[in-house]
């Protein structure tokens, strides 16, 4: 089953939107380098990224990626890929490890 799993908003600074949302939200954090960050809201992630690293999307958490082209495999074993929908904007389908519980 298809399910929103995370908005990924882009950032000047991913250390100081951190800090920002950490501060202010109810969140914890997943994951943070200098050009991402993954934070856990109780219904859904944020993924605050750097311009030039990945662009703004949702992601669809998915359990099968159709079609081999462009898929990417991440640090933590998932694998995804871009598309868009009709107006352009941009949808990452994303498949986690069974082990990871999404």
């Amino acid at each position: 089953m298809d399910k929103i799993d995370h908005i990924a908003l882009q950032v000047d600074d991913v250390k100081k939107s951190v800090e920002y949302y950490t501060s202010n939200y109810d969140c914890s954090i997943i994951f943070e380098d200098d050009t991402w960050a993954f934070l856990q809201f109780d219904n859904i992630k944020l993924a605050l990224i750097i311009e030039d690293q990945h662009p703004h999307h949702i992601g669809f958490a998915v359990d099968e990626l159709k079609c081999a082209d462009h898929i990417t495999e991440h640090r933590d074993g998932s694998w995804s890929k871009y598309v868009q929908d009709p107006s352009g904007n941009n949808i990452e389908l994303i498949k986690y490890k069974k082990d990871k519980g999404n």
